[in-house]
């Protein structure tokens, strides 16, 4: 994506404004959605973090279910990118989430995925162990 299509994309949410919560990952669920004024100082804050902190000619760090009538939009963080593709690591989470339906809580997902990842390894050395005995 580049930085006009992203602009592209906030022109879409702030045209058809109404019903949209702003989750920042990590902190509280929002319980309702936004008025205008809100949404609008939360698109003007992302912008900026991700125009001052994503110092390339493209914005690649912002994914969207649809550009011309968005639902649900994910921005990552461009100071938290972790490994992105390739094996290991736990998947980085968005740090903004930006949706028509209220959201959930995230991090605490993602901390039980991290917990539990070692299950889905041991079964298989467990097996190998006993097979080559």
């Amino acid at each position: 994506m580049r930085w006009e299509q992203l602009d592209g994309l906030w022109e879409q949410v702030l045209t058809r404004s109404e019903g949209w919560y702003v989750y920042e990952v990590g902190g509280i669920p929002p319980e309702s959605p936004l008025d205008f004024k809100e949404l609008q100082d939360a698109v003007s804050k992302i912008d900026e973090v991700l125009h001052s902190e994503h110092e390339h000619d493209y914005c690649g760090i912002v994914y969207a279910d649809d550009f011309a009538e968005p639902t649900l939009i994910k921005v990552y963080d461009p100071g938290n990118l972790g490994v992105v593709c390739g094996p290991g690591g736990a998947p980085v989470p968005p740090r903004w989430i930006l949706s028509r339906m209220q959201p959930r809580a995230l991090i605490e997902e993602t901390k039980e995925i991290e917990k539990v990842w070692w299950k889905r390894i041991l079964p298989v050395y467990r097996h190998s162990k006993t097979t080559t005995a």
